[in-house]
């Protein structure tokens, strides 16, 4: 059986075990190095971290923090892109044991979150090619509202609460 919670100062190194295994160094779609010392600080003053486990397996780990906090320059490009609500947060890094992929584990952590902060609006960034992440984060119900050229690399930006104004919502709010 799953199980949300939020992630201690114990959790530190199971977390940075599963996100060092799945960063861009090793193959993975993750950005940054995440090791013992960064995670635990993360914990400690950064954010809420809200993994799932089965038993003292941790199965996956969701990153949260405030805007403030952002430093790494994916995430500073992304809120230029879309700044979000005033009492917004970045949503991410989130990694889930190759093993647990498709067990409902994201959409677990995701619950947890979304019961801890129902109001406040999610932004996260996620690159074009992939494919997995994307699909993952719309059956969330999250959608693109803009985005980013880093390098040579393009990002889009997906939130829970808003959507990509349109031509068509500008015609709407000026007809009204």
């Amino acid at each position: 059986m799953i199980v949300t919670r939020a992630a201690t100062v114990a959790d530190a190194v199971a977390i940075s075990a599963l996100l060092e295994a799945n960063g861009a160094a090793r193959g993975g779609a993750l950005f940054g190095e995440w090791p013992v010392e960064v995670v635990t600080r993360w914990i400690e003053v950064g954010g809420l971290v809200v993994v799932a486990v089965e038993g003292d397996r941790l199965l996956g780990a969701l990153f949260t923090c405030g805007k403030a906090w952002v430093t790494a320059p994916p995430a500073v490009a992304m809120l230029r892109a879309w700044p979000g609500a005033p009492d917004a947060y970045v949503y991410g890094p989130v990694c889930i044991d190759k093993a647990a992929r498709g067990q409902g584990v994201l959409e677990a952590m995701y619950a947890d979150l979304v019961a801890r902060w129902p109001e406040r609006e999610a932004i996260l960034f996620i690159k074009t090619g992939n494919g997995p992440s994307l699909r993952a984060h719309q059956r969330l119900g999250m959608a693109e509202v803009a985005r980013f050229t880093l390098g040579n690399e393009v990002f889009l930006v997906f939130s829970n609460k808003r959507r990509r104004r349109t031509i068509a919502d500008s015609v709407t709010e000026l007809s009204s």
